[in-house]
């Protein structure tokens, strides 16, 4: 009997995907637990539009990934912070820091964990920062510290 399945089973397959199993397991199994669903052409049909849909969603999501990326290289991040006398800050400039300024500034909208430092930012000074935007897209977000 031919089955689409709704979540991934062990040994059997992933979600969405059209398997062959025994009738008994089927009957016995799958369907009392909504694990799987007959393939039916009203089934497969539906399956085609999800996966449909699914893809143009992907598709959607990469290129605003693309637009964010290009927008972030005309943009300056202005961060203000103090520093002692030797021009070292006290502490340093956190992601959550950049992703609130890129917000306020700009209006683009990061999250922290996408902001990559190689490391922590202690001085005053102009740096830049890669950011992982997702779909192996990554931007660059510039930013100068300034004295508060």
């Amino acid at each position: 009997m031919k089955v689409i399945l709704q979540q991934d089973i062990k040994d059997q397959g992933k979600k969405g995907q059209m398997v062959d199993v025994s009738d008994g397991y089927a009957r016995n199994f799958l369907f009392p637990r909504k694990l799987a669903v007959e393939a039916t052409t009203d089934t497969m049909n539906a399956m085609k539009i999800k996966e449909a849909a699914r893809l143009r969603k992907l598709e959607n999501d990469k290129t605003e990934a693309r637009a964010v990326a290009a927008k972030l290289d005309s943009c300056v991040v202005k961060i203000s912070a103090k520093a002692g006398t030797s021009g070292k800050l006290f502490g340093a400039v956190t992601a959550k820091e950049i992703s609130d300024a890129l917000a306020e500034q700009f209006g683009i909208t990061i999250e922290k964990n996408r902001i990559v430092q190689d490391e922590h930012i202690k001085t005053y000074g102009p740096y830049d920062i890669k950011c992982k935007l997702g779909f192996e897209i990554n931007g660059i977000i510039h930013v100068i510290v300034t004295e508060a």
